[in-house]
C-alpha cells in the first residue's frame, strides 16, 4: 500500500502486517547494523558553522563575539545508512542536528540532501523536504506541547502534509502509538500523564509518522529503562530496514552507538576530530581524545578475562566555544600537545580507506610519533613556522567523503587503495 506525494513520488505506509512484524521481532536480539558501500549518501555536510552572536548589556546591545558551536564540519550519511555522533556535553551534536533539520539556519557551510543544497532555502521551500526530514528530540518533556493531547501531536505532521484522508487519521495515529510500544487508546491523554520514557517513545512516533528518508535521532533512548532501550534499538532497526530511512544518530552511550551505527564521528568543542568505520573507531582510535573517551566506557569482556583497561583520564576543563584555544582545540587537555599544535590547525586527515583523524600527532593507543605527522603535509616545520624550502606534499582538503587515497602515516606521503 502507497501513499502518493507529488513531490516525491511514492512511499510505503506502515500497514498492520508490517506492525506485526516488527512487535514480533522487536525483543529479539538484533545484529549490529552493516555497512553497505554500494548505497550513495543521502546528506552530505560540507564545512558546516553555527555560531551565535554573544550581545553587551546595555540599552544599545552590540555584538561582542560569538559562541562558536559548531566551526567548519563536513560529513556524509548513505542512504539507508547511519552515522553515529558522538562526544561530551556541548561539543555541537544537538547544535549540528538542528541546523540539519533546518531548525537552525547555519552560519555557512552546505547541506545537501538528495543532492540539493538546503541552506539558502526558505521555510517556506523547506516545507516539502520536512516530509522526509524529521528529528527525535533529546527532551521529551519541553518537546511535546503540553496543551496538545498525544493524538493531536503524532497526528500533526500527518494532516500538515495531508499524507492519510482526514477519517484515517486516528487509526493511523493508534498504530504508531502500537509499534513504539504505548497503548493506542491513550491517544486523548495529556503528555503529563505519561513518564519520561514514555514521552520518547511519543516523540519517536510522531518523527515516523511520515517514514522520513532522514532521521535526526538526538539522544533517542536516553530517556529510556535499560530494560526498553533494546526494544527501541530494535525497532528502529526495523524500521530503517523496512523504510530505508537514514540515520544521523547523536549519543552519549557509546555502546548504543556501536550496534546501531557502521560509521562513527566524534566531536570536540565544535569540530570533527575523528571519524571512521566502527571496527576502526573503536578497536584502533588514532585521536588522543578518542582514546580517552573509549576508555571510560566498561567493558565487559575484559571484565570477565579478569584486568581493567586503562583508564584515560584528561587535566583541565572544556575551553569556552567564544574563545577556543589557536591551532588544535583539544591541545589544553592533551599530553602529546607540542609547539605546532598552538599554531597550525589540524585538517581531518584521511590515513585509511574509511578512516579520517584531526592530529600532528595521530597513532594508536601508545603508539604516537614523536614527530608531527602533517608538518610536510602542511609545508611547515616541527615547531609550526612555514619552511620555504619545504613544499606541502599532497593537498589536504576536508571533504565529506573519502577518497581512493590517503595519507600513510608511516611516511606522511600518499597511499593508494
Amino acid at each position: 500500500m502507497t501513499d502518493p506525494t507529488p513531490e516525491h513520488g511514492t512511499k510505503p505506509t506502515i500497514t498492520d502486517d508490517v506492525i506485526e512484524q516488527i512487535q514480533a521481532n522487536v525483543t529479539e536480539p538484533h545484529a549490529p547494523t552493516e555497512l553497505d558501500l554500494s548505497r550513495e549518501p543521502i546528506l552530505e555536510v560540507e564545512n558546516l558553522r553555527m555560531y551565535f552572536p554573544v550581545k553587551s548589556g546595555g540599552v544599545i546591545r552590540r555584538t561582542v563575539g560569538h559562541v562558536q558551536a559548531v566551526d567548519g564540519i563536513s560529513f556524509q550519511v548513505p542512504a539507508g545508512g547511519s552515522l553515529g555522533l558522538v562526544g561530551e556535553s556541548g561539543c555541537g551534536k544537538s547544535t549540528t542536528g538542528r541546523m540539519i533539520t533546518r531548525l537552525y539556519k547555519p552560519t555557512g557551510g552546505a547541506i545537501r540532501f538528495a543532492g540539493q543544497d538546503i541552506v539558502p532555502l526558505s521555510n517556506r521551500e523547506m516545507k516539502p523536504l520536512r516530509q522526509d526530514i524529521q528529528m527525535i528530540f533529546q527532551d521529551p518533556y519541553s518537546s511535546l506541547n503540553p496543551r496538545h493531547t498525544v493524538g493531536s501531536i503524532v497526528g500533526a505532521p500527518l494532516i500538515v502534509h495531508n499524507v492519510v484522508p482526514k477519517k484515517q487519521v486516528l487509526p493511523r495515529i493508534q498504530q504508531l502509538l502500537e509499534v513504539v510500544g504505548l497503548n493506542p487508546e491513550h491517544y486523548n491523554r495529556y503528555p503529563s500523564e505519561f513518564s519520561g520514557g514514555q514521552r520518547q517513545r511519543i516523540g519517536i512516533a510522531r518523527a515516523l509518522a511520515l517514514q522520513p528518508k532522514l532521521l535526526v535521532a538526538d539522544e533517542p533512548v536516553s530517556a529510556l529503562d535499560v530494560s526498553i532501550q533494546a526494544q527501541v534499538v530494535n525497532l528502529l532497526q526495523d524500521l530503517q530496514k523496512e523504510f530505508d530511512i537514514a540515520f544521523l544518530f547523536i549519543a552519549h552511550d557509546l555502546a548504543v552507538v556501536r550496534h546501531f551505527c557502521p560509521e562513527v564521528a566524534v566531536m570536540y568543542l565544535g569540530k570533527i576530530v575523528e571519524i571512521g568505520d566502527r571496527e576502526t573507531i573503536y578497536a584502533a582510535p588514532h585521536h588522543p581524545y578518542t582514546q580517552a573517551l573509549l576508555s571510560a566506557v566498561p567493558d565487559v569482556k575484559q571484565a570477565v578475562i579478569g584486568g581493567r583497561r586503562e583508564r584515560i583520564r584528561l587535566e583541565g576543563d572544556v575551553p569556552s566555544p567564544i574563545n577556543p584555544p589557536s591551532g588544535c582545540r583539544f591541545r589544553t587537555r592533551c599530553h602529546l600537545a607540542q609547539e605546532i599544535c598552538a599554531k597550525v590547525e589540524p585538517p581531518l586527515l584521511q590515513i585509511g580507506k574509511r578512516h579520517k583523524v584531526a592530529c600532528h600527532f595521530a597513532g594508536e593507543l601508545g603508539k604516537a610519533p614523536s614527530r608531527p605527522v602533517t608538518a610536510q603535509l602542511l609545508g611547515v616545520d616541527d615547531q609550526g613556522n612555514t619552511d620555504p624550502t619545504a613544499a606541502p606534499v599532497t593537498a589536504v582538503t576536508s571533504q565529506p567523503g573519502y577518497a581512493d587515497t590517503w595519507v600513510d602515516l608511516d611516511t606522511a606521503r600518499g597511499a593508494h587503495a
